[in-house]
């Protein structure tokens, strides 16, 4: 089961409801900048156990300096919920939209499947690709200079395979996280758990895999089933001896990040 897709996406053992991994956002970074003005936001969820510091040794993070890292103990779906239910909306899940017309001074958004409903305000926060795909009003509202920025928005690509191990498993690494350098495949690992601080006998390990941007290019419209056993295959040269997953689940991010203008690297 997934709890919450996007970047703040968390999926779940289909065989130990208990078992969790963070498939997208691996950990919340505070820079400076920003650690004013969000100050309150961090407050909160840290007082209420949603966010902790990150303890645990990730092998080739870079660090800014004056930035602060955080896990969710809970997975990071858990702040989505929290914002949601704190907001009292009546959230609906698994309907896309296809178009958005004005009606009558309200905006008719209308899906896939199911009857066009009206509200006083819509807020579009999917990738750019997806707005210039929209239809109805909302696509002449779009002036060209704006049309041309959101084209111009460009996005790496990458698969994320969440694996679940059974109780009692162990892996036997010093770190919680590490960037990979050297693997035409594999960007980064964790062992996903281990990273939030939520490790226990009960619960097996889970492990998180995000591929480079190329690998994820280059097999992005083959099958996930195939995509999936590319990367066990990979991921057994840089762990060799890793125990075979009770469950995987793998996940294809199309739109995984925006790359900034002028930088085409391959960066977590």
């Amino acid at each position: 089961m997934q709890l919450r897709r996007g970047r703040m996406c968390t999926a779940c053992s289909p065989l130990a409801p208990g078992s969790t991994v963070d498939l997208g956002a691996q950990y919340i970074t505070r820079s400076p900048q920003r650690a004013g003005p969000h100050a309150r936001f961090y407050d909160e969820l840290l007082a209420l156990g949603l966010l902790e510091p990150l303890t645990s040794p990730i092998e080739g993070m870079v660090v800014k300096e004056g930035e602060c890292n955080f896990v969710a103990p809970q997975g990071v779906s858990s702040i989505i919920k929290h914002y949601l239910k704190e907001s009292g909306a009546d959230v609906c899940f698994g309907h896309r939209v296809t178009r958005v017309d004005l009606r009558d001074d309200r905006w008719e958004v209308s899906t896939e499947t199911g009857r066009p409903e009206r509200f006083d305000l819509v807020v579009l926060t999917m990738p750019a690709p997806r707005i210039l795909q929209l239809q109805g009003d909302v696509a002449n509202l779009i002036s060209e200079c704006q049309r041309r920025q959101l084209e111009s928005v460009s996005y790496s690509s990458r698969y994320a395979l969440g694996l679940f191990y059974e109780a009692g498993t162990k892996i036997d690494v010093p770190w919680a996280g590490q960037y990979i350098t050297s693997n035409p495949c594999i960007r980064f690992i964790s062992i996903d758990n281990k990273k939030r601080n939520i490790e226990s006998p009960d619960v097996g390990p889970s492990l998180v895999v995000h591929t480079t941007v190329p690998f994820g290019v280059t097999h992005m419209e083959r099958s996930t089933e195939d995509v999936q056993e590319l990367i066990l295959q990979q991921l057994e040269t840089v762990l060799p001896g890793l125990p075979r997953p009770a469950a995987a689940k793998c996940q294809r991010w199309r739109h995984s990040q925006q790359i900034p203008k002028g930088n085409s690297a391959d960066t977590e």
